[in-house]
């Protein structure tokens, strides 16, 4: 014991201050005999456990390896051994010794506590195989006597890897990402979101549709020289007689001459070249200066359209003056017709 004592270094713990405070563990086994004084005492009470429910240890489970000791008086102090790894190799020690106290109950001398206590430590192997595992001993020391070293004995065991069977064995892939399934609360959000933008998507087409509408009814409603005025009057002035904006103020004058006399007349300005419009023109009873002037105007906006061709500032103030003209002159032609029909009538 004296040589036991002087090469290892002893982790001593009070059992009344120390040991009262730790949680309970497993069975409980009863010592074979009583300690003597300053003499090595085998006991009982070694336990391996495995911290896994298995029916076998297999590779890297946990054991938790230790003694019980039961009725320990609590002015009795226990001492353990401190491991290191080179004692239990090729296993290795995943926690250090603990002591934790199963039992706590009266009955001791002078009315003191009794304990059940357990020391253990957490072993785990890496390797397949047999392994012995070193024997257990602690120090049990009373006040006014010589310690006591209990042996608790050793045990064994035996760790096993899963057998893979080589004949069938395949290897696979790695499986991908596990993906659960949608739910109606996580789609919810985004439907709404959805449904939202259609609605004011919806909304803001129904709106267009509609100014739209109130603006062609509108013009529907005025008489057609009335909106080829209107639209001419857009052109007045020298805001498009710069070179580069001529194509917009011909295309512009025209398109509303077009307009009218498509109105006026039920012919297909819109899709008719200037020489198919003037040819249908004929015999409309449009005095022949003014017609000429027209056809002269629509003649030059092609030049200028298609063959960029740069109006004279003269060419250009003359635009309007004539349009309007000629949509005056037709209109009052109309005019005189109705009245002579009424007339008739």
């Amino acid at each position: 014991m004296k040589r036991f004592a002087e090469t290892i270094f002893f982790l001593t713990l009070s059992a009344a201050s120390v040991l009262s405070e730790m949680p309970a563990a497993a069975e409980r086994p009863q010592p074979d005999g009583a300690a003597g004084e300053g003499r090595l005492v085998k006991m009982d009470g070694v336990f391996l456990e495995p911290l896994q429910e298995r029916d076998s240890v297999l590779i890297a489970d946990q054991l938790r390896y230790g003694f019980r000791l039961d009725g320990v008086d609590e002015n009795v102090s226990i001492a353990i051994p401190v491991w290191d790894d080179s004692l239990l190799s090729p296993m290795e020690m995943l926690t250090p010794w603990t002591l934790d106290t199963v039992r706590t109950h009266g009955g001791g001398r002078k009315g003191g506590k009794i304990y059940d206590i357990e020391g253990s430590v957490v072993l785990a192997a890496f390797d397949e195989g047999h392994y012995e595992l070193p024997p257990v001993f602690a120090l049990r020391a009373a006040p006014g006597t010589a310690p006591d070293t209990l042996s608790f004995g050793s045990l064994a065991v035996d760790v096993k890897t899963i057998p893979i069977d080589t004949a069938s064995f395949v290897i696979h892939d790695i499986r991908g990402q596990i993906r659960y399934p949608l739910t109606f609360r996580e789609v919810l959000p985004y439907l709404a979101g959805f449904l939202a933008v259609a609605a004011l998507a919806v909304l803001t087409v129904v709106m267009i549709k509609r100014r739209k509408g109130k603006s062609s009814s509108h013009e529907n409603d005025e008489p057609a020289h009335i909106t080829a005025l209107r639209k001419l009057d857009k052109f007045r002035g020298d805001g498009y007689w710069e070179p580069e904006r001529q194509k917009i103020f011909y295309s512009g004058v025209t398109d509303a001459i077009r307009e009218y006399m498509a109105a006026r007349w039920g012919i297909a300005a819109m899709e008719m070249t200037t020489a198919e419009i003037f040819d249908a023109m004929k015999g409309k009873g449009v005095p022949s200066g003014t017609l000429e002037d027209m056809k002269a105007l629509f003649e030059r906006a092609d030049f200028v359209k298609f063959a960029k061709h740069v109006a004279s500032r003269e060419e250009n103030a003359s635009v309007i003056p004539a349009s309007v003209r000629f949509v005056t002159e037709t209109y009052q032609e109309q005019l005189d017709e109705e009245a002579a029909d009424v007339v008739k009538e």
